[in-house]
């Protein structure tokens, strides 16, 4: 991977937080790319040799991977939507400028009329990246699939699809999807306890999860995954309070 690359993975930084998750999981990726030592060399290997229904969109390029991805989620419905297009193509264009952006948009239409081996990608990325980034591509995948106001059972059961074949665990993966599609249930979802839960039990989950997250301790973490932990942070909180209101806790 070029330098010029690693400069564009940089300036997804000015797209805000949607940018900040982009930025956490490439610079995972590269980590493991460009360890330095034999066995990651023999994986690079065994990773371009991997066969693929079209040869010219390689998985080890992770802007192709990410792309794929995002083509998927946005044609899980059956159509595109223009509000989600809008929103891929703006974090694009604040990123690698207008000329970059424009052939990457053209390479994303391609992606939306062809058919791709998500599991080999995912299968891919999984070895390539370490879990928190898997993790943040999921939410990145929600992001856009709200784009447009609504994600369907269809996007759902798509991002569930490539959540598992990232190896994300079924209880982060409902924590994370309550933040987006909200149920009754929600709030309990994000803390990963049952409605029956008594107060004991949703305080610990919340204590488990604040600490988790807390700004005090990120020290240490780069900004990026600061802005990433704040945010659940904050979801956190919110999730806990509500709980407490319904309940009538103190």
């Amino acid at each position: 991977m070029s330098f010029r690359i690693i400069g564009a993975i940089i300036g997804f930084l000015s797209s805000g937080f949607f940018g900040a998750i982009v930025g956490f999981m490439i610079g995972s990726y590269i980590d493991h790319a460009y360890g330095g030592s034999n066995q990651e060399s023999n994986n690079s290997n065994s990773f371009a040799n991997t066969n693929y229904q079209n040869p010219n969109t390689h998985p080890a390029d992770f802007k192709n991977s990410l792309l794929i991805l995002i083509a998927a989620v946005m044609k899980a419905d059956g159509a595109a939507m223009k509000s989600e297009l809008d929103l891929v193509k703006s974090m694009l264009l604040r990123t690698y400028g207008e000329n970059e952006s424009r052939l990457m948009l053209l390479k994303l239409r391609d992606f939306l009329k062809e058919e791709h081996n998500l599991n080999e990608i995912c299968r891919n990325l999984r070895n390539r990246m370490s879990y928190s980034p898997r993790l943040e591509l999921i939410h990145i995948l929600f992001r856009i699939s709200r784009a447009d106001g609504v994600i369907s059972d269809a996007e759902i059961q798509l991002i569930q699809h490539v959540a598992t074949q990232l190896g994300i665990s079924t209880p982060d993966y409902l924590s994370l999807r309550a933040m987006f599609v909200e149920s009754v249930d929600s709030d309990y979802k994000i803390l990963d306890v049952s409605t029956s839960a008594t107060e004991d039990e949703v305080k610990k989950a919340h204590r488990q999860l604040a600490l988790r997250f807390h700004p005090d301790r990120l020290q240490g973490l780069s900004d990026n995954e600061k802005k990433s932990a704040e945010e659940k942070f904050i979801r956190v909180q919110k999730a806990y309070e509500n709980i407490k209101r319904k309940n009538g806790w103190k």
